[in-house]
């Protein structure tokens, strides 16, 4: 026995136990340190049986010591654990859990981006004497055991493009693929593709999915987790945590330091707590399936048994998937439900065959958009009346009946009619074309030259000067009774006097008349000045904002934001139209909490998006601001990601025409996912749109940015929007985009 081996291995322990613990050290640790300090002591004048002996006391005492202490983890204990070194890695399980592999997509600090690894696997299982060889593409986030170019698990958005491209690989090979979470979050550059435009990307794409998506966690933070989460099982290491924000970022905006500055230990330990960051507290809300229990205080590389239960757990996990929308199976499915509760039992010994046909891939997208879909319900507060309810349930009977009666029944058995109808015209034409040619006059043919002009020419000759169309000042912003001159930001670089205030906010729509930069305005100014006067007509009202996790103190500062703006949520949703087309719009709202989403504003986007389905309208998002997900409602604000996109998705797959508007300042989760998938997405001039704010991309990565990063002008050139208009042409703007795009039912197919 190598006792300076065994020695040293305990001593490796102990530091990671005191690593664990922080600055709070239970009495148990010193023990263990006084104990293996005594055996060294001694360990020179025993002898080797002795020595052996000793050894194998403290061996047992630190198993014993672990098992304790394992109960008496907090969350931020864990939050630290899966930041270890010594913590097991994406590379460790691809070695321990799957028989063979590839890695692929480019190795170690010579990939496109060492933070995301990608690896053509296969499992084998042996059934009597034959044996199955069974494809899987794994995809995750490697952080490494103290590699610095791993960039600690944060992805830059060409990491999750290369995880994205080969998510449709497997797709196209029908073989499942299995995602590993292990990031603190995305690194948040907008560098092209742009962090948060590629996470939109990979949401879109992967509620999609035609093959079986299972994922596990260990830590998943914000966005940059939901890149590659949004599966069909998702598990979770009993030691991990999956959270909206990391604890040290959630105390820096709770204790409001300033930048550079850190929060004291004990708000971020107070923090984690808050979060409800654990494997138990996500198992309890519904956001992850099942819990893989780790050894004590973590799973580490030498835990081999470990290895094995996450293999039998992601094959379990992969069979139920298949066996879920086969139709078929029923045996095997039963005996998978029975080896959910034992644990000795071997999943390996059935084979469940892993191909889907047309049908059953059909059935597992439309199975995991139900799934998202039924999340965080229990997280929102939704008072509408019963009455209502009936109301509103029999409006979309209604609705759907019209709408199949439209777009599905005449469309399929009429399109014969028109074809018939249109070529007994066309030739019927020619007919009388040539027998009316000699009683024709050679009057000029009249020409409606207003359609024509809406449709060719441009909205304004200079961009920012000139004041056209139907606006006529509707709403007048409460900054315009100010009898005061305001001095534009770009005075001393443009020469731009100053303007009288009702001016300002009143005829010039809030934007000076010398450079075009466009001032704050309230979101009323959207509502009364772009749409048709009195069209708009609020709906889902009754849906506020709550406190789903009883975060200290945020009640009252949820009860405040409704009082002081007179609505319930940051989202507010209407039917309303624009020069006579009709529209569905949803609002982020920002001076409620930051435009910041949680449970009820994703809800209510969602059944705004479904009532624009159900009544073939378009959808716009206008983002007054949203500062992003609300951090106070924890994983139930993260979650509203990929529900929102699947809702985008299920939509623009009904030939719906989603458009987004941004303005001021749009930022994180919610332009990460359902806003960013939107194939039309425009800008309102002075807007800054991005991933992160430049406080938190300071603060994560030490880099200081330009200050004019996350301008809109900086988001076009990366392909994030297609356009920037004038604040005074966002009537006629929408309205050419919905003729051009849309067409004449609105609908771009």
């Amino acid at each position: 026995m190598d006792i300076e081996k065994s020695t040293q291995e305990l001593a490796d322990r102990l530091q990671y136990i005191q690593d664990i613990f922080g600055s709070r050290q239970p009495g148990d640790v010193a023990l263990l340190a006084e104990k293996l300090a005594e055996f060294r002591a001694r360990e020179q004048a025993e002898g080797m049986p002795q020595k052996v002996k000793l050894l194998a006391q403290i061996q047992d005492l630190f198993d014993f010591v672990e098992k304790k202490l394992d109960a008496e983890l907090v969350p931020m204990d864990k939050v630290r654990i899966v930041r270890h070194p010594q913590r097991i890695t994406l590379k460790d399980i691809l070695e321990f859990v799957y028989d063979n592999y590839t890695e692929i997509g480019g190795q170690d600090e010579y990939s496109i981006d060492p933070s995301m690894v990608i690896a053509r696997a296969y499992i084998t299982r042996r059934i009597g004497d034959k044996v199955h060889n069974q494809p899987v593409m794994v995809i995750g986030q490697e952080k490494g055991h103290g590699q610095e170019f791993r960039n600690g698990g944060s992805v830059k958005p060409w990491g999750n493009a290369k995880a994205l491209q080969y998510m449709k690989v497997a797709e196209t090979e029908n073989i499942p693929i299995h995602t590993y979470v292990f990031t603190p979050g995305a690194f948040p550059v907008e560098d092209y593709p742009g962090a948060a435009q590629q996470i939109a990307r990979n949401l879109y794409e992967m509620a999609a999915l035609r093959v079986p998506v299972v994922a596990c966690f260990s830590e998943g933070g914000s966005g940059g987790a939901e890149a590659i989460a949004l599966a069909d099982t998702r598990l979770m290491l009993s030691h991990g945590y999956y959270s909206v924000i990391s604890p040290e970022g959630a105390a820096a905006i709770e204790s409001g330091i300033r930048q550079g500055q850190r929060a004291p230990v004990s708000m971020i330990e107070e923090c984690a707590e808050r979060l409800k960051i654990t494997a138990a507290d996500n198992l309890r809300m519904g956001y992850i399936d099942r819990v893989v229990h780790e050894p004590p205080l973590g799973a580490r590389p030498h835990h081999y048994d470990f290895f094995k239960r996450l293999r039998q757990e992601m094959i379990m996990a992969t069979d139920e998937a298949f066996l879920g929308v086969k139709g078929l199976g029923l045996i095997r499915g039963m005996a998978l439900k029975r080896r959910k509760k034992d644990a000795v039992a071997d999943p390996e010994s059935m084979f469940v065959r892993w191909v889907l046909d047309e049908g059953a891939a059909d059935r597992l997208v439309w199975k995991r958009y139900s799934k998202f879909r039924n999340m965080a319900k229990g997280a929102m507060r939704d008072k509408t009346p019963a009455s209502r309810r009936l109301t509103d349930s029999l409006q979309q009977v209604s609705w759907s009946t019209y709408s199949y009666l439209r777009y599905e029944f005449l469309r399929t058995y009429g399109k014969k009619l028109m074809t018939l109808a249109e070529e007994t015209r066309a030739e019927a034409g020619v007919v009388l074309e040539k027998v009316l040619r000699p009683f024709k006059s050679g009057g000029a043919r009249k020409v409606d030259t207003q359609t024509i002009q809406k449709l060719t020419e441009l909205s304004c000759a200079e961009e920012g000067i000139c004041l056209t169309g139907d606006w006529d000042g509707g709403y007048v912003s409460p900054k315009a009774r100010e009898d005061k001159a305001v001095t534009c930001p770009n005075a001393s670089t443009h020469g731009c006097l100053d303007l009288w205030a009702p001016d300002l906010f009143g005829d010039f729509a809030g934007v000076c008349q010398y450079c075009g930069h466009h001032f704050p305005m309230e979101y009323q100014w959207f509502i009364h000045n772009v749409l048709d006067k009195d069209s708009a007509i609020e709906f889902g009202q009754d849906v506020e904002a709550g406190n789903p996790l009883d975060y200290p103190g945020f009640d009252q500062k949820i009860e405040e934001a409704k009082r002081k703006n007179k609505i319930k949520s940051s989202c507010l949703t209407y039917e309303a139209s624009i020069d006579g087309v009709k529209i569905v719009i949803g609002v982020l709202v920002a001076p409620f909490r930051g435009g910041t989403v949680g449970a009820a504003e994703g809800e209510k986007f969602i059944r705004a998006l479904s009532r624009a389905r159900k009544k073939h309208y378009p959808f716009l998002a206008y983002v007054h601001g949203t500062a992003g997900i609300r951090i106070q409602e924890g994983t139930n604000g993260v979650i509203q990601m990929p529900r929102a996109t699947m809702a985008v998705r299920r939509y623009i797959e009904a030939g719906g025409l989603y458009t987004v508007l941004y303005d001021t300042n749009s930022y994180a989760g919610p332009v990460a996912s359902f806003l960013g998938c939107s194939p039309y997405q425009f800008s309102v001039r002075s807007a800054n749109i991005g991933f992160a704010g430049p406080g938190v991309i300071k603060e994560t990565t030490g880099i200081d940015i330009a200050p004019d990063y996350h301008k809109a002008y900086n988001a076009l050139a990366r392909g994030h929007i297609q356009g920037i208009w004038d604040r005074r042409e966002i009537r006629n703007n929408l309205v050419q985009a919905f003729q051009t795009i849309g067409g004449r039912n609105l609908y771009y197919r």
